[in-house]
């Protein structure tokens, strides 16, 4: 699916309300504790941790990102283009 399509489907869900960055923090920060909690593997938490749910939460910040740069008036796909080209010059 492309990046267009993904930010359409999103809307879709979430409507058309933006949040500002502030609530964007808050919620990357819930999807993180979530995968923190995996990897932390306590007892209580051996039940939901299968690779379903983690795969689920590293698609969460996938998908929510793409939505969250347009939220902040960016072009997702100029994001991801400019992480692609920044990541680059940091391995070499």
């Amino acid at each position: 699916m492309e990046i267009k399509n993904l930010l359409e489907t999103s809307r879709e869900i979430w409507g058309n309300q933006k949040l500002n960055l502030s609530q964007i923090i808050a919620r990357i920060g819930t999807v993180f504790g979530d995968i923190c909690r995996w990897e932390r593997d306590a007892s209580k938490d051996k039940d939901t941790h299968t690779d379903d749910e983690l795969k689920k939460e590293l698609g969460n910040v996938i998908f929510s990102t793409i939505r969250w740069c347009d939220d902040l008036g960016y072009d997702p796909e100029e994001c991801i283009n400019l992480a692609v080209e920044c990541q680059k010059k940091f391995q070499k």
